[in-house]
């Protein structure tokens, strides 16, 4: 029996032992409760609930936000009254129960939802699970949205998430492991794949990657996408970010890895290619030709996005010639009144799209429509009647943002409209040799970028003959028989060794 008891003083906050003392509970449940509200600062949305059991004093603590009232009363508070008997893990109905006797357990149960049963005299607690799981309904994600096929979403409860790919993978080779990242936050994170077809050497190292963060707080999945990406300075994103379960099923099912968190619809896919955010769910729903085609127009759209409005400038600003006499005078005839270079007009036209589309997203939906319309209409036919744009310029500029919408990835478009601005700048001083020289260096760092050893421009660099028909094109599924080489399965490497081994023997 412990002798005395831990006191603090009336005007001093109260500091939890150090890890050379014990955390051992009390004997009396006082003393217990005492410690409780201490090591919550005497919050006041933790709750006592005093109860006698067999005439024994006990005690119920939890904090009220986290649990559910009616589980709380349904599977721990009824049985115990009805009973009333002592072996609460006989006859406590809760999903989880856990024996401890380390008060900072109990602490760090609380701010799970767990619910702490105290007894007196009896120096060990209980942890009963009871916590609110409360989520918004499952509706399809508003920026991935598709006309055939699965209309769901991921949603902020991760194991409402795990439960939709336990759903769709109906495979004892799905595996889930769960992380706590965040020292004070400390969030779960989970990783799933199938174990006989990802890759042993990547999930060793996403596991390797998620544990050696060092942070206070973890929010959402692109905290933990800075900590563990290769290239944090690259503009392209390395990992594809998804709130469909469809579209995360298929990736795994290809042996990739995928990454949930608490509190977050958001999922993560690693390792990608480039070529992975211009595939959508709609492709597999539709007949292959049609998604190939579908395909074909969203890389178009990135050429459009990415150079379009440079190769205008360095047209209209250096290489006139090459265009023909008819389109050189309409171009001329715009531009006479126009006070500002075409790299000028090109920056006006471009910061006010961004500005009307970042107060779309910030809007609610029936304003965000109007000034979309509006700003579109007003602001642009009162520039080119004020002279300041070009209406070459207007066109321009309106096919460069409707080639950024193509992208079933925000990030992706976010890196083409960013990487857009510094192509204009070398197009205005250089013309076509800028152009082309600033195009090289994204080639050379698409080419050169890896993400957890896969090459991030697979199939093209390295070249991929094979790989073609399921990346620029979609062939047909009977044709889709192998996975891609850089997440090679489990099975299919012990196949080769397999092969390799025989044709050994036989020699």
């Amino acid at each position: 029996m412990r002798r005395g008891t831990r006191k603090s003083a009336r005007n001093k906050p109260y500091q939890i032992p150090t890890s050379a003392e014990s955390h051992d509970a009390f004997w009396t449940i006082k003393e217990n409760q005492q410690y409780l509200k201490e090591a919550f600062y005497h919050t006041q949305d933790l709750k006592f609930r005093e109860i006698v059991i067999q005439n024994v004093p006990c005690l119920l603590c939890y904090l009220d936000p986290l649990v559910d009232e009616d589980k709380l009363q349904r599977t721990i508070m009824k049985p115990l009254m009805e009973r009333n008997k002592l072996n609460v893990d006989h006859i406590v109905t809760s999903k989880e129960i856990r024996i401890s006797k380390d008060l900072l357990k109990a602490v760090s149960g609380l701010t799970k939802g767990f619910v702490v049963f105290l007894t007196e005299g009896v120096q060990k607690f209980y942890l009963l699970e009871a916590f609110s799981a409360d989520s918004r309904t499952v509706k399809e994600p508003v920026n991935e949205q598709v006309v055939r096929g699965s209309h769901e979403g991921f949603v902020e409860n991760i194991m409402q998430n795990i439960q939709m790919l336990r759903r769709r993978v109906e495979n004892p080779n799905l595996v889930v492991k769960f992380f706590k990242v965040g020292r004070t936050t400390d969030t779960k994170v989970a990783i799933v794949y199938i174990q006989n077809l990802a890759n042993p050497d990547l999930i060793r190292e996403v596991e390797k990657r998620i544990n050696a963060i060092e942070t206070d707080s973890i929010q959402t999945p692109g905290y933990v996408e800075e900590f563990i990406e290769d290239d944090p300075f690259s503009p392209f994103p390395q990992m594809l970010s998804t709130e469909r379960p469809d579209r995360l099923t298929a990736h795994i099912i290809e042996g990739r890895v995928g990454l949930l968190m608490e509190g977050s619809p958001s999922t993560l896919i690693m390792p990608v290619t480039f070529f992975s955010f211009y595939q959508s769910p709609e492709d597999y729903n539709s007949r292959w030709y049609i998604g190939s085609v579908l395909r074909i127009i969203r890389i178009t759209s990135f050429i459009f996005a990415l150079a379009l409005p440079s190769i205008y400038i360095a047209t209209v600003s250096f290489h006139s010639e090459i265009l023909p006499a008819e389109l050189i005078l309409n171009i001329k005839s715009s531009l006479e009144n126009v006070p500002f270079p075409p790299l000028i007009e090109a920056l006006i036209m471009q910061v006010t799209l961004e500005l009307l589309r970042e107060a779309a997203i910030r809007l609610p939906g029936p304003i965000a429509q109007t000034i979309g319309i509006v700003g579109g209409l007003v602001i642009g036919t009162a520039i080119v009647e004020a002279n300041l744009v070009s209406n070459m310029m207007i066109i321009i500029v309106a096919l460069t943002a409707i080639s950024s919408f193509a992208v079933p990835s925000y990030e992706m478009s976010m890196s083409i409209r960013l990487l857009g601005f510094p192509l204009m700048l070398l197009s205005a001083s250089f013309g076509f040799i800028g152009l082309v020289f600033g195009l090289s260096l994204i080639l050379i760092h698409l080419c050169g970028l890896e993400t957890f050893g896969t090459p991030y421009f697979s199939p093209l660099a390295p070249f991929r003959f094979n790989e073609l028909k399921d990346s620029i094109i979609r062939l047909p599924r009977w044709l889709l028989g192998k996975r891609p080489i850089d997440v090679k399965a489990q099975e299919e490497r012990q196949e080769w060794f397999s092969r390799r081994w025989k044709r050994n023997e036989d020699e």
